[in-house]
């Protein structure tokens, strides 16, 4: 029985993965045990979890609908009523069996529910495997501002089982992998150089990246669980790329961008701004762009586009006293925080953003 990350919040990651969840069920004192998932998890990942738990008894099924636009407080209400409705308690246990919609918003409803029930997490995306399962940030979109309104709470355990991959098609396959790029930019050379060389085609190859990211990750939020210092660098390619996400999910004449597909914008921009800032490495920014580009495609901004991502960085979490604050690197796996940017430069980052 073998755990990446120990104690609470444990993420378990081997083929002993699911024995381990059911002994922590069975040594708990619990009321009930409802699993929270959303339309699409339910009808492509809910049957492979109910045949690995066939002890499990009787859970209860809440299901939300799939998608971004319902990450927000009005599902969290029909959520607790629905948990109000079946008599859910402080022993009862919420299970979060989805992407990263369900495990945000899974863990925010149960951090608050009744000041707070354990809950699991079942990342079945990339995307929530490396990212939104790990750390204890739990919480839902204000409108088209993403992740304003959370708490900061680790689950019990994370159950992570590569095999629900099978599920996805190939965006939201790279979508999680643009978080993968990230922890490798931010961390280590060695790992992003691994990343260039990852064939999707070979389980095993990408299982042990996908472990790699998690420790990676865990590393960072363990020296800073509540973002005071370095967990800001897990931000880099998040200030732009949060903002051209909410600027797509706002915009009605846009494609609606997956998280992972606007990181990666963020990231070859707030690269193209470290050149310009802290010497990043001109070598290092195009080995940035050639990669990423090898897996998403260029996004048409007009001025005015870009002009509105601008406004909307006044959301940003990390901004303090009204100043918009950038993760950047000085090269790859040294970041800096808390980095000041004119906005003549992220003009200057779209423009070769579209000319690369």
């Amino acid at each position: 029985m073998k755990n990446v990350i120990p104690e609470k919040g444990a993420v378990y990651f081997s083929n002993k993965a699911w024995n381990n969840f059911l002994n922590y069920l069975d040594n708990r004192e619990k009321s009930k045990v409802f699993i929270l998932v959303d339309t699409n998890t339910k009808q492509q990942c809910l049957p492979y979890f109910l045949l690995k738990c066939e002890s499990l008894q009787s859970p209860e099924i809440i299901t939300i609908p799939d998608g971004e636009k319902f990450k927000n407080i009005t599902t969290c209400v029909n959520v607790w009523e629905m948990l109000a409705a079946k008599n859910a308690d402080r022993k009862s246990v919420i299970i979060n069996l989805g992407g990263g919609v369900v495990t945000d918003l899974g863990g925010f409803v149960a951090s608050t529910y009744k000041r707070g029930i354990p809950f699991i997490h079942i990342p079945t995306t990339l995307l929530a495997m490396v990212d939104a399962s790990v750390g204890g940030k739990n919480g839902v979109d204000l409108g088209y501002i993403k992740n304003q309104i959370g708490v900061v709470n680790l689950p019990d355990l994370v159950v992570i089982d590569p095999k629900f991959l099978q599920t996805l098609p190939q965006e939201h396959i790279f979508s999680g992998f643009a978080e993968m790029l990230k922890h490798g930019l931010i961390y280590s050379e060695t790992y992003w150089d691994k990343l260039k060389n990852i064939d999707f085609n070979d389980s095993e190859m990408v299982t042990e990246l996908i472990k790699e990211s998690v420790v990676i990750k865990n590393e960072i939020v363990k020296q800073d669980p509540l973002e005071q210092n370095i967990r800001k660098t897990l931000n880099f390619g998040h200030t732009l790329g949060h903002a051209i996400e909410s600027y797509s999910l706002e915009s009605k004449s846009r494609n609606t961008l997956l998280h992972g597909e606007a990181i990666a914008i963020g990231m070859i921009l707030e690269s193209y701004i470290a050149t310009k800032l802290l010497n990043f490495p001109e070598t290092q920014l195009k080995d940035v762009s050639k990669t990423i580009f090898r897996y998403f495609k260029k996004v048409k901004f007009s001025e005015k586009d870009i002009s509105e991502i601008i406004n909307l960085l006044a959301h940003d979490k990390k901004n303090f006293k009204g100043a918009v604050l950038f993760v950047l690197l000085t090269k790859i796996g040294e970041p800096k925080i808390n980095c000041k940017v004119a906005n003549r430069l992220i003009y200057n980052a779209f423009e070769y953003y579209e000319n690369f």
